[in-house]
């Protein structure tokens, strides 16, 4: 029987070896599956996004400054991934083992660029979900992001929980975003926060909804799971899990002291180089398959990342969150959505890790946005009265 064409596509960053972006994006592509959809992640790879993972690593930045920090950069990087080289190529393969038997059908067709765009098959695009408007990440705002490109197929484009990140973008981008964000036919966010400013830009409602991750429950994820080297080391003995997206010498200090009073080790995965040498079992080398395994096998998680923490709560791991510099609004925003900002920690607050969770009441939080979300979802695409629709696995 020849295989039903796919009639979504999914634009978002399935490309970025970064734990979050590759399981946000296999929640969202398994979520519209079990609702009887057929969905493609677009792969749409870009330099500018794959770039920062080669050898040399790469970023196309603008202006003269730009450059000349763009090559310091690389010069750096490259250093880095010799240094580390082992670690780098295993880590490279175990992003690219997810991405092959997770996110990618065989003989897709790879976009470099907006070019070709226009031959996609697909009615839909969800662009998301991540943080796709965030320019910093993006190397400014980009079309492919909005689903601003033509295409006789396109019927319509719907964004995900889009996220810059924050509340709102700079200034600078408010026109350009104002342009791009009119070619998005449904919008959702996020962060709620950034609810005001899009609303204001795009001229029509927008909903916020939670990251599609929350979409499966714990034990959807244990089937991607991969036992890491380190782990298989320690054997049966408990650890705390420590994922540093920037270094938070605090952070570090928390996740030692807490392995004194414990006496377990710990264990940190770093995003990049940023960390603090406290002496703990650092892999260098996990991919996403191996981040959730290392959470679902904590005793305790401590980390400044939006993922860990939601992933925390998908486990039900006792766990604290430090605020990060810049991308705190996301944190801050799903800890409040779960009743959980007492896991917050920040430079006035500290909170406590062994305190109890009432767990059932924090699924049934996660129940309520989660029927949101996907009402959402499933509406725009114009099925709610589709017969073979599923309900997912938190009760949609």
């Amino acid at each position: 029987m020849k295989e039903r064409q796919a009639d979504i596509g999914i634009i978002t960053f399935h490309c970025s070896n970064n734990y979050g972006a590759m399981l946000q994006a296999y929640g969202l592509k398994h979520f519209l599956e079990e609702q009887g959809h057929r969905a493609d992640i677009v792969r749409y790879e870009p330099p500018y996004m794959t770039g920062r993972h080669w050898w040399i690593p790469y970023a196309p930045i603008r202006g003269l400054k730009g450059r000349i920090w763009g090559l310091f950069h690389m010069w750096n990087g490259f250093l880095d991934h010799m240094a580390s080289r082992e670690d780098f190529a295993k880590q490279r393969a175990n992003f690219r083992y997810f991405c092959r038997e997770f996110l990618i059908r065989p003989g897709q067709v790879k976009l470099l660029s907006l070019w070709g765009a226009g031959r996609l098959p697909y009615r839909y695009y969800i662009v998301g979900s991540d943080q796709i408007w965030n320019p910093d990440i993006t190397c400014g705002l980009r079309k492919a992001y909005f689903g601003a490109f033509k295409n006789s197929r396109k019927e319509k484009v719907i964004s995900y929980a889009a996220s810059f990140g924050g509340a709102c973008l700079d200034p600078k981008h408010d026109q350009e975003f104002a342009r791009l964000v009119r070619h998005v036919d449904a919008v959702s966010v996020r962060e709620a926060a950034a609810i005001p400013y899009v609303q204001e830009r795009c001229g029509r409602e927008v909903t916020a909804v939670l990251d599609p991750v929350f979409f499966l429950e714990k034990t959807s994820w244990q089937q991607v799971e991969r036992e890491s080297g380190i782990a298989r080391s320690l054997g049966k003995q408990n650890y705390i899990f420590l994922y540093v997206t920037e270094g938070n010498q605090k952070m570090s200090e928390y996740a030692k002291s807490l392995s004194r009073k414990t006496g377990l080790p710990v264990i940190e995965v770093r995003a990049g180089q940023q960390g603090t040498d406290m002496g703990f079992h650092i892999d260098r080398a996990a991919g996403p398959g191996e981040f959730l395994s290392y959470i679902h096998g904590a005793a305790y998680v401590v980390s400044n990342s939006f993922h860990a923490v939601a992933f925390s709560i998908i486990y039900e791991k006792q766990f604290l969150a430090f605020s990060h510099s810049s991308l705190g609004t996301r944190v801050s925003n799903i800890l409040g959505i779960h009743g959980l900002e007492g896991r917050l920690c920040t430079d006035q607050t500290m909170g406590d890790i062994r305190e109890p969770v009432d767990w059932k009441e924090v699924r049934q939080r996660t129940r309520e946005h989660t029927d949101q979300s996907g009402a959402f979802l499933l509406e725009n695409l114009g099925d709610s009265g589709n017969p073979g629709r599923k309900k997912h696995a938190e009760g949609i």
